[in-house]
């Protein structure tokens, strides 16, 4: 009898046989909850009822509660609030292509440049998470590097170069001066071009008709520029002078989205090249996260800018399409081209360059078509970059006596910026006398177009309403008379405007 109930029990416990009525036996034996388990999870429940009342302050109802359990993004570079590409903190110095020696390098340059400083402010010199910084510092102190000079707020210190440190510091200095923002390796920037291609864009036409607001361009015009800005290739704009060229090369970029991200530098086996200009580069403000929860860090190597529009017109020299150097600093700075890349890069006045045009064509037969350039850096090293922008040639010459056919074929779209209708020429007058300041006549206008064009066979052009009123302007100030439209201010303007033209 006994065999049979431990058998009985042994088959009950363990789910099978018996009635299947009653309590649960597993229930009897098994363990409860600990007390301080039940407070903890009690206590979890709160803090997620109020993050939920957050959530609904901040406009921010569908974010998850914890970052950890987010479905992460395909590319942790891009912004899943925008759909963009975002530089993310790095996690470490192996992860951004760095060595601690490199690092190393920046912060005793620094260090011998200013004297002393904490750790957060070597970290902001840099561009680099303060956590790891102060690690390296922290190194750098065991190896006698540097010293502490005092304590800091938060936790840090005073740093002061040892005389090892300032030796090695010089040594460092010798080869490159440079001390600012650690560089970015050639692979990253690679793909932070590749991301933020304008050949990835497509503009619409609405996106073009913003762009060119404040022109004046007729249905045709718009429909031979849309495909051509849309390819994000390159294009000729020719035609005669002051037919607005250069003005629809410089607002084309607009068409392709306002901002991008480029690093402040480039690292490549230990040269470094200076990419960010503040001359041909506007930074923008760092826009903040989504919600009070968004905890998402920028990579602070990386600057935000207004896509780029850089036009070199006849100053142009082979030496400004090369990695140049500075001997007396050892720092590399960026061609225009790849200042240029993923915005626009303008050649006015084509064929007026100081250096020769075969030479020009030469240099950029193979980047135009393959879109990638090979640059010489002063190591020696060749490199392959990205040559990624809407290049466009803008000249008054034309096109056929300047370039062969070969390089015509690389260029896909030649657009001829003619001259303004006269209806299009009288209404350049209707938007520009209010910006400056003068009320529209359309009596003086009647008087300028036949005294002044047709009875001379005078050519229309875009900018000579805007300069005309100028003119008459510029006169009413000198003579201390309000500014207004009259036959008498018209002639006075056109006999100075074109005494010898």
């Amino acid at each position: 009898m006994s065999d049979a109930f431990d058998n009985n029990l042994l088959a009950r416990l363990a789910g099978h046989g018996g009635t299947g009525e009653g309590p649960d036996p597993w229930a009897a034996v098994a363990a409860s909850e600990p007390e301080h388990a039940q407070e903890e999870q009690q206590k979890e429940q709160e803090l997620n009822a109020v993050l939920d009342r957050i959530r609904a302050m901040t406009g921010n109802e569908n974010a998850a509660p914890d970052d950890s359990s987010a479905e992460p993004s395909e590319d942790p570079r891009c912004d899943p609030l925008q759909n963009a590409f975002v530089p993310i903190e790095i996690e470490s110095f192996r992860t951004a292509g760095l060595t601690d020696s490199e690092v190393e390098a920046l912060i005793l340059k620094f260090l011998l440049a200013r004297g002393d400083a904490s750790g957060r402010d070597i970290a902001e010199q840099i561009k680099l998470p303060f956590v790891l910084v102060d690690e390296l510092l922290r190194e750098m102190k065991n190896e006698q590097l540097v010293g502490h000079r005092g304590a800091a707020p938060m936790n840090d210190y005073q740093y002061q170069l040892s005389d090892l440190g300032r030796e090695r510091g010089r040594r460092y200095a010798e080869h490159c001066s440079y001390f600012g923002s650690a560089p970015v390796s050639l692979d990253d920037y690679i793909a932070g071009v590749r991301a933020q291609s304008p050949t990835n864009q497509r503009p619409t036409s609405e996106d073009l008709r913003r762009a060119f607001s404040d022109l004046v361009l007729g249905r045709k015009m718009f429909d031979r520029l849309g495909p051509a800005v849309n390819s994000g290739r390159g294009l000729f704009l020719f035609g005669p002078p002051g037919n607005g060229k250069t003005s629809i090369a410089e607002r084309v970029t607009a068409a392709f989205g306002k901002e991008i991200w480029i690093p402040r530098a480039i690292g490549i086996d230990g040269e470094i090249i200076r990419l960010f200009d503040p001359v041909n580069h506007t930074e923008l403000p760092t826009q903040s996260g989504g919600g009070l929860l968004d905890q998402r860090r920028v990579d602070h190597r990386w600057v935000r800018i207004k896509r780029p529009t850089i036009v070199a017109g006849g100053e142009l020299t082979m030496t400004q399409l090369e990695v140049t150097i500075n001997t007396s600093t050892g720092i590399s700075e960026a061609p225009l081209q790849l200042k240029s890349n993923c915005g626009t890069l303008v050649i006015d006045d084509f064929g007026r360059q100081r250096m020769g045009i075969e030479e020009l064509l030469n240099r950029w037969i193979v980047p135009l078509e393959k879109r990638y350039d090979f640059l010489n850096l002063p190591n020696g090293k060749k490199i392959n970059v990205p040559f990624d922008q809407l290049i466009i040639f803008s000249t008054n010459l034309e096109p056929r006596d300047l370039v062969d056919e070969a390089f015509l074929r690389r260029i896909p779209y030649k657009i001829e910026v003619i001259d303004p209708t006269e209806e299009e020429f009288r209404n350049l007058f209707r938007v520009m006398a209010p910006q400056l300041g003068i009320e529209y006549r359309e009596e003086p206008i009647d008087h300028l177009v036949e005294t002044h064009y047709k009875k001379v066979g005078r050519p229309f052009r875009f900018c000579q309403p805007r300069d005309l009123l100028m003119q008459v302007r510029n006169y009413c100030v000198y003579d201390d008379a309000p500014p207004e439209l009259t036959n008498e201010y018209l002639d006075w303007a056109v006999d100075n405007y074109f005494a010898v033209m």
